[in-house]
C-alpha cells in the first residue's frame, strides 16, 4: 500500500475515535482549557509529568504543577481523559467476560467512588481549585459533596451495568464519611447506580484512626473476603485503591492527575 494510502487511512480512524460519543459522554459540559497538551516548559514537561504520576513513579506530590494547571484542565475536560477511562473499561469488561463466577453470589467486583463511579470535575474545575493545581481545601469539598450533584464517569457506569449483568456483585468502598451515607446514596442513584451489595463508607471513629487509604481499604477488603466474597475485580482512581491486601484476581485504574491520595 502507498504511503499517501496509509496516510488517509490513519487520519480516517483518528477522526473517527476523536470523534465517537463526544457528546454524550462528557462529564462536565466546560470546554476544555486553553493551552498547547504537551508544550515543553523548562523544567516541566506536563505530558511527560502526567505519564510519571499514572505510573506511580512520582509520589507523594501535593498539587499539580502551576504551569500544568492549563493541560490538566484541557486533558481532564478534552476527550483524551474519556477514551483512556473507556479504554480501562473495555479491558475490565473483556477481562470480566471470560470468567464463570460461581453460583453462590460471592463474587465481588470493587469500585472506589470519588473519581471512578462519580466524578468531581465540575468542583475542581472552578478556578480556586485549578484542576488540583491549587491546595486542597477540604472545607469546600465537603460543601461540594453536601450538594450530591457529581455526575457519573461514563465509562464506569457502562462498566458497572455491564457487571451486574454477568451477575457480580458489587462493592464500592469510599474515604467519604459515613455522615454523607444519605446524599451520596441518592447522588449515585440519581445517576445510574441503582444496586449494590455493600457501600462502605468512613465511620467518624475511622476518620480519628488517621489510616492511610491503603491501609484502610486493605481492612475492608480483608472483612469481605473473611465473609467469603471471591475479589475477582476492582477498579479505582488511585494506587491507594488497588494495593495491599486482598486488591482482587486483577486491578484496573483510571487516570486521575489531578491529586495524590497514599
Amino acid at each position: 500500500m502507498e504511503v499517501t494510502s496509509l496516510l488517509a487511512v490513519f487520519f480516517a480512524l483518528t477522526f473517527a475515535a476523536s470523534n465517537a460519543k463526544e457528546i454524550p459522554d462528557q462529564i462536565h459540559p466546560l470546554r476544555p482549557q486553553s493551552g498547547a497538551a504537551g508544550r515543553k516548559i523548562p523544567g516541566v514537561h506536563c505530558l511527560s509529568w502526567r505519564l510519571a504520576v499514572e505510573t506511580d513513579n512520582i509520589r507523594n506530590w501535593d498539587v499539580v504543577p502551576q504551569v500544568c494547571e492549563n493541560y490538566v484542565g484541557h486533558y481532564m475536560l478534552g476527550g483524551q481523559y474519556r477514551m483512556d477511562c473507556y479504554a480501562a473499561a473495555a479491558a475490565a469488561y473483556e477481562y470480566a467476560k471470560s470468567l464463570t463466577l460461581g453460583k453462590d453470589g460471592k463474587d465481588v467486583w470493587i469500585f472506589d467512588v470519588d473519581e471512578t463511579a462519580l466524578s468531581n470535575l465540575p468542583y475542581y474545575a472552578r478556578p480556586d481549585n485549578a484542576f488540583g493545581a491549587k491546595e486542597y481545601n477540604e472545607t469546600t469539598f465537603q460543601e461540594w459533596e453536601k450538594e450530591g450533584k457529581a455526575p457519573a464517569v461514563p465509562a464506569v457506569l457502562d462498566l458497572y451495568k455491564k457487571l451486574l449483568k454477568l451477575g457480580f456483585k458489587i462493592v464500592f468502598i469510599s474515604g467519604k464519611a459515613e455522615s454523607l451515607r444519605k446524599i451520596t446514596t441518592q447522588n449515585m442513584h440519581n445517576v445510574g447506580y441503582h444496586t449494590w451489595e455493600k457501600l462502605v463508607l468512613k465511620s467518624a471513629e475511622e476518620k480519628a484512626e488517621s489510616l492511610k487509604a491503603y491501609q484502610y481499604k486493605s481492612r475492608e477488603r480483608t472483612k469481605l473476603v473473611k465473609k467469603g466474597y471471591r475479589i475477582l475485580g476492582n477498579l479505582g482512581d488511585q494506587w491507594s485503591d488497588i494495593i495491599g491486601a486482598h486488591v482482587g484476581n486483577r486491578t484496573f485504574k483510571l487516570p486521575n492527575p489531578m491529586f495524590y491520595i497514599a
